[in-house]
């Protein structure tokens, strides 16, 4: 998650993992997934070295992970994230964030049947 602010000044906090495009023209409109655009006041550059921050971190966590624990223990988390983000990815299909049917939800299923 990272946070942007928004052209009225308003901070918010933003799942980049949601981000499909981010485009400068002149002002930054991301386009997620799902449709929605958001305009915020951060150039794309910044958006995108945000993001780029955000996904380090995680890696980072990730090799302290291995470094303390074992592979195993590591495996177990990475199987419970995807499984959370397959039961995520249906939740917004019945909410309607997300067309039903659509590639990435099916596969998201996939994926999810395969780790339980």
């Amino acid at each position: 998650m990272i946070e942007l602010t928004r052209l009225n000044g308003q901070a918010m906090i933003v799942n980049c993992d949601l981000i499909k495009y981010v485009e400068s023209s002149p002002d930054t409109m991301l386009t997620l997934i799902h449709g929605e655009k958001i305009v915020v006041s951060e150039p794309s550059e910044e958006v995108v070295r945000r993001i780029s921050a955000y996904r380090a971190m995680l890696l980072i966590q990730v090799l302290a992970q291995i470094s303390s624990g074992s592979v195993s223990d590591l495996a177990n988390i990475a199987a419970s994230g995807a499984s959370l983000r397959a039961l995520a990815a249906e939740q917004a299909i019945h909410s309607g964030e997300l067309p039903d049917g659509s590639e990435d939800t099916a596969q998201q299923r996939r994926r999810r049947n395969e780790l339980l």
